[in-house]
């Protein structure tokens, strides 16, 4: 299941939001035609949950939130 990929895409990376900025770009860069997208999302999981993708991935701490202002 892809949720099973996804979580083992996030022991590389484990910012969420990272992850699924990542994510997108692979899929748009390895997507090929004729080809199912799923099929394409699934293949960049495994590939991330082997490798990380960005090796300057931010920690917790140093990330800081943005509040959206009333």
């Amino acid at each position: 299941m892809r949720s099973e990929l996804v979580f083992g895409a996030m022991t590389q990376v484990p910012n969420r939001l990272l992850l699924v900025k990542l994510a997108s770009k692979a899929t748009r860069i390895l997507h090929r035609p004729n080809s199912r997208i799923q099929e394409t999302m699934n293949d960049v999981f495994e590939r991330f949950s082997h490798a990380n993708p960005a090796p300057c991935v931010p920690d917790a701490e140093t990330v800081q939130l943005l509040h959206r202002a009333a």
